[in-house]
């Protein structure tokens, strides 16, 4: 099965991928393309299952995907991106078995025309 160019090269779109997975486990809702939400799914979904094993191995292969961002907690703490996927998103999961994001469509954007999809996670 191939997958989306996007109109980039293979190290931009990979950079693309990594920003827009990051901004969803932040988010956890994000507005893109539904090109791009549809390329995400894949991305983000392989994420949360390297989360749910938890292990140092996982974590790590998690890290060459997901950006070192600092997240401001309600409480007045941080914790990176990479913790929040291990401790509060993979967790949620841990009994549903894939699809863990979902992809809504939200019509055509008013710039230049282009269907825009807003994808979350379930």
């Amino acid at each position: 099965m191939g997958y989306r160019k996007l109109g980039r090269t293979s190290d931009q779109r990979k950079a693309m991928l990594r920003d827009l997975a990051t901004s969803l486990i932040v988010n956890e809702r994000i507005e893109t393309t539904e090109a791009r939400a549809k390329e995400l799914r894949g991305v983000v979904d392989s994420l949360i299952t390297l989360g749910k094993k938890g292990d140092l191995a996982s974590r790590r292969q998690a890290a060459k995907v997901v950006r070192d961002v600092e997240i401001l907690n309600e409480d007045d703490t941080t914790q990176t991106a990479l913790q929040k996927l291990f401790g509060e998103i993979a967790p949620r999961y841990t009994d549903r078995q894939g699809g863990y994001t979902r992809v809504l469509k939200a019509g055509p954007r008013r710039g230049d025309g282009a269907e825009s999809a807003i994808i979350e996670l379930v």
